[in-house]
């Protein structure tokens, strides 16, 4: 009898935080199931190996890069401002499926890399089709900037209006960058 979807979701769900929380090293099979609830047996039943764990993650993060970017190419603001904006932690599945294949990356895992250079690729096309190529790199560069001061924050409320005040800012920016 196959199994629900709902527990292939759980794993995945649970390797990814683990990736989040803990890092690669320490996201074994053994940990996964158990922070899946499901047994070592059930895992293996989904995901034979870890690279199958791994493979799935980079279709989810995929999948939502693929979303982003035509809400990107869809903002009634624009790509660049959209790409400000959505460049702080939210705690989004985006964010998450982000946070958690850098992971992946960190310990030169090549297809993770790949998609990352394709998926980078593809939003700086975008915004260059907003703002230029030029204002493109620099407003890239605003937003991993966003970002990894927002992770390196770990989401803590007390930052939050900092950071609202940071998009602020370079939303002003932009604005002048366009002129």
């Amino acid at each position: 009898m196959p199994r629900k979807p709902v527990a292939k979701d759980a794993v995945l769900d649970a390797f990814e935080a683990l990736l989040i929380e803990v890092g690669e090293r320490a996201a074994t099979l053994d940990a996964v199931a158990k922070r899946a609830g499901v047994s070592k047996g059930g895992l293996l039943y989904h995901f034979p190996n870890k690279e199958a764990l791994i493979s799935a993650l980079l279709e989810r993060l995929d999948r939502l890069a693929e979303e982003d970017t035509e809400q990107m190419i869809a903002a009634p603001d624009g790509a660049a401002a959209y790409f400000i904006r959505s460049s702080v932690w939210a705690g989004t599945p985006m964010d998450r499926a982000f946070v958690a294949t850098t992971r992946l990356a960190e310990v030169a895992h090549e297809e993770t890399r790949r998609r990352f250079a394709a998926i980078q690729q593809r939003w700086l096309d975008v915004l260059a089709e907003d703002v230029g190529p030029e204002v493109a790199k620099a407003v890239s560069y605003m937003g991993d900037g966003l970002y990894f001061n927002a992770m390196f924050e770990g989401g803590q409320a007390g930052g939050s209006a900092g950071r609202e005040a940071d998009v602020g800012i370079l939303l002003e920016v932009l604005e002048r960058l366009r002129k």
